[in-house]
């Protein structure tokens, strides 16, 4: 741009042109440094089960993409890495919101790594905003003392607004975890509700982490969620509130009597512990292990594998055909047209329905 004091007017006067602005990119970087190379599903495989924790991340990333070219790859991963999985203990822990799953789950790790060795992988989901349906994903930083271990494994994902497609994707994973050598999976849920049934469907044990002043014996029984615990703890039981700790478990003991007894035969057990301050940590895995000796004596530990298999591959066909039947190209021409036909009042929900899916199936 010419600057106006250079004009004739102003005879004597002298404006340079000045410096061009440079790029803000370097010309001299090589951005092929940076490009990281693209591994086949061979060298995954093989990264997996030589135990390398940045193929891991990477298969785990592939599972959780929804690309369908990287869920083809990573389907082929799984499959491939079936055979080096089965060989690990997976818990499940679950509470409200604040009851300090976290924070237990890093005095857990810890101690079971310093007590049996081994490798531990845990899988913490994070739930999503409905609004901005992001995640803060910031369950490592609760966990000081296990992140910094080399043993371990911390994985948070995101439910980003699908349950289903979260619990199905965090099984996967605990295959490509356990192929990796991790022979403790600890698998976090988002809270109360809906997702701790999908995580029942995959761990062996269910551990249920509660706070006292919750309730009362009736309170118990109307939650559903402790007909599948396998064992209930007390968190926070330190200080002036040890006493309310104590009085909450008898509660949960006296509600645990009113279900019915469960299929593997052992009876959940409700002790007290403090995450914070690490007390009582070994009083709860020693009830972990202890029903690990009870359903591995009985039988009951190879069947609910067995069970757990039976139900997921029936999971995996109705996702399937759910994801078929919205991907067809007529159904997405005419469920508009159907919708409007619905909140008009011309035609009644199970009509339409029943509608769409015969156009589904004879288009098959």
């Amino acid at each position: 741009m010419d600057h106006p004091e250079n004009s004739k007017e102003y005879l004597g006067l002298q404006v340079n042109q000045g410096v061009a602005q440079p790029s803000i990119i370097n010309p001299y970087l090589k951005r092929s440094r940076f490009q990281r190379r693209e591994l086949s599903v061979a060298e995954m495989v093989e990264g997996i089960v030589k135990g390398d924790v940045t193929v891991l991340s990477q298969a785990v990333t592939l599972v959780e993409s929804v690309n369908p070219d990287h869920q083809q790859k990573a389907q082929e991963v799984i499959d491939k890495c079936l055979p080096y999985s089965g060989k690990s203990i997976r818990i499940g822990i679950s509470g409200v919101p604040g009851a300090g799953k976290s924070t237990s789950i890093d005095e857990f790790g810890v101690h079971v790594l310093d007590r049996t060795g081994g490798k531990l992988a845990v899988l913490a989901i994070d739930p999503s905003s409905e609004r901005s349906k992001g995640s803060i994903l910031g369950d490592k930083t609760r966990m000081e003392k296990l992140s910094v271990r080399k043993e371990s494994f911390i994985r948070p994902s995101p439910t980003a607004g699908s349950l289903g497609g979260v619990a199905r994707k965090t099984r996967e994973s605990i295959i490509l975890c356990e192929a990796a050598g991790y022979d403790k999976i600890f698998v976090e849920t988002v809270g109360v509700g809906q997702s701790e049934t999908a995580c029942h469907s995959m761990v062996d044990f269910f551990l249920l982490i509660q706070l006292a002043g919750t309730g009362d014996e009736l309170q118990g029984i109307k939650r559903g969620i402790m007909e599948i615990s396998d064992g209930i703890v007390i968190n926070k039981c330190d200080g002036s509130n040890v006493d309310k700790c104590h009085i909450a478990a008898t509660n949960f003991r006296n509600a645990l009597h009113f279900f019915p007894p469960s299929d593997s035969g052992w009876v959940p057990k409700v002790l007290c512990y403090s995450g914070f301050y690490g007390t009582g940590v070994k009083e709860v895995w020693d009830m972990i292990y202890e029903y690990f000796d009870f359903v591995k004596g009985n039988g009951y530990f190879d069947y609910r594998r067995n069970e757990q298999n039976k139900y997921w591959m029936y999971e995996t066909i109705n996702e399937q055909l759910r994801n078929s039947f919205y991907n067809n190209s007529d159904i997405q021409q005419k469920l508009q047209a159907y919708e409007n036909s619905v909140l008009l009042g011309q035609k009644t929900s199970f009509a339409a329905a029943r509608d769409l899916l015969d156009i589904y199936f004879k288009k098959l």
